[in-house]
């Protein structure tokens, strides 16, 4: 076998360097936690578009229900199952070499967990028959028609704080836990 020229092995061991530090990179964000940014102004007066927030995704690798108030990150298209090469594609690492946002990812809040009965009526929130304390809503909701849902198992029901401004639960309905994507922390 020949011997390696000095230089190719600096090189070499570089690109293993580099390599390791990619796979490490690729593997926080996908399992542990990771930047994002809010699109939009569903979440206003909480959190405003453009600000960058840090996700937890402990919660989605571990498939662990999200708690009543916290804020999370969706996938929104509740219509299909997710899978490993979602979670890759969506790397925020990836999402800066494509340069590109997810218009599919969307951060709510957590209102109501399985067996719940979330209700609309007086331009209030009611979870199990009680009105939600809500101090981080943006101005009074508009309800057009009083309206009811019982989350199912393995799902919880989201809303923006912005609730004249938000498509959330009440229109894309119930998510299920793997389209949990992280909590913020």
């Amino acid at each position: 076998m020949i011997p390696l020229h000095p230089f190719v092995k600096e090189i070499w061991a570089w690109f293993r360097s580099l390599a390791a530090a990619f796979v490490l990179t690729l593997a926080i964000g996908m399992f542990v936690f990771q930047p994002t940014k809010v699109l939009g102004h569903s979440m206003d007066p909480t959190l405003h578009n453009e600000q960058r927030i840090y996700v937890s995704k402990l919660s989605h690798t571990f498939r662990q229900e999200p708690d009543y108030g916290d804020i999370v990150i969706i996938d929104s298209r509740v219509e299909r199952q997710r899978t490993l090469k979602d979670d890759v594609l969506e790397h925020p690492l990836l999402r800066l070499v494509l340069g590109n946002e997810d218009p599919n990812m969307y951060v709510k809040r957590v209102i109501g967990k399985p067996g719940d009965v979330i209700e609309l009526k007086d331009s209030k929130v009611y979870r199990n028959g009680t009105a939600l304390e809500e101090p981080y809503i943006n101005g009074t909701m508009n309800i057009r028609e009083e309206r009811s849902w019982t989350v199912p198992e393995g799902h919880i029901f989201v809303m923006g704080d912005n609730r004249n401004n938000s498509r959330d639960s009440r229109e894309i309905g119930f998510i299920p836990f793997d389209h949990v994507l992280g909590i913020k922390f």
